[in-house]
């Protein structure tokens, strides 16, 4: 452990390998970026991309980088980085590795929000982000009233989440049902989870909310955060008020993971996997919340590249590669804890 401390009196702890992990998870997910911004029917060299993203590039240049395809690529590192994130914190909370929104339902509230709007509306980007906000938000809210203020940790938050997830994706069938046939097929690819198409207002929301809670979890609850993985009496004993921390940072990762899925569906497990790779590469305890955001921005920014590059003359929606490489991820999970006797 690292401590840095400010002339003004302020100090700042880190882990030397946790902090290198997350810069080199950083300038993957960045180096993939200007990869991805190159390519295309209109090929760039990395150099060009990046000579264009400083605003010295040729007219044309500016259009496709800036206009078209820079979007998309923010879009993906902002949505990666939300998921990541949120995972982080929901595995630290329920202390379980399969703590994601994926599993608690959270997704699937957002997705329930996000199908209303579509299917009552038909109303744009600001409307179907306020609409996963208040599906995610709800869902949060049903789901730490059905757990109990002592239960919203560990196995039973994970059992309710199931349950409840079971019943939305009930809710959102039904819905896609009693919509218009062009208002049910944009619903069915945003449910698949897709980056295509996407602009400033639909990345907006997600990097707002980053850089307005972002600090607050890192910084203003991380070290309670740590606190609370060592159990409530503990982290009581430690001066933690434990029922305000918690509160706070399950409504920051169901916001996160809401916004999120407002600007690119329900990414399939990448909140789930970020979080376990970040802290094997890491090899330390504790949440690790800013390499598992790092991580998942490098993930979705990669899985976004295989997508459009796997298959020539034909683009697969990105939830398609998350859900087939966080899938296979789930069952070795889902083994290697069987073997430990976790469960």
């Amino acid at each position: 452990m690292t401590v840095i401390r400010t002339p003004g009196g302020l100090s700042f702890r880190f882990r030397a390998r946790a902090l290198a992990v997350a810069a080199a998870c950083l300038a993957v997910a960045l180096g993939t970026g200007v990869l991805l911004i190159g390519s295309g029917d209109f090929p760039m060299s990395p150099a060009d991309v990046v000579r264009t993203l400083l605003g010295q590039g040729t007219p044309a240049d500016s259009l496709i980088v800036n206009q078209i395809r820079l979007p998309r690529v923010a879009a993906a590192l902002a949505v990666g980085a939300a998921l990541g994130l949120a995972g982080a914190i929901f595995q630290s909370l329920v202390r379980n590795p399969l703590g994601s929104p994926d599993i608690l339902g959270f997704t699937q509230g957002a997705a329930s929000g996000v199908l209303a709007v579509i299917v009552l509306t038909g109303a744009g980007s600001a409307a179907v982000a306020a609409g996963a906000a208040g599906g995610g938000l709800a869902t949060g809210l049903v789901v730490y009233a059905v757990a109990g203020r002592h239960g919203a940790h560990g196995q039973r938050l994970i059992l309710v989440g199931i349950g409840v997830a079971a019943i939305l994706t009930g809710v959102n069938g039904y819905l896609l049902t009693q919509a218009r046939i062009t208002d049910a097929a944009r619903a069915v690819l945003w449910l698949t989870g897709s980056l295509d198409g996407r602009d400033w207002s639909d990345t907006a929301p997600v990097l707002i909310a980053l850089a307005v809670l972002g600090p607050l979890v890192l910084v203003g609850c991380g070290r309670a955060l740590r606190m609370l993985e060592m159990g409530d009496d503990a982290a009581h004993g430690l001066g933690v008020p434990i029922e305000r921390v918690r509160l706070i940072m399950l409504a920051a990762a169901v916001l996160l993971t809401s916004l999120a899925a407002a600007a690119a569906g329900p990414v399939a497990f990448v909140a789930l996997t970020a979080p376990q790779l970040a802290r094997r590469l890491t090899r330390t305890t504790g949440p690790n919340l800013l390499p598992a955001a790092c991580m998942g921005a490098a993930l979705l920014v990669a899985a976004d590249w295989v997508a459009q590059r796997a298959f020539p003359g034909h683009q697969l929606p990105v939830g398609v590669v998350t859900g087939l490489l966080g899938g296979g991820y789930l069952v070795w999970l889902l083994v290697t804890e069987r073997k430990t006797g976790r469960i």
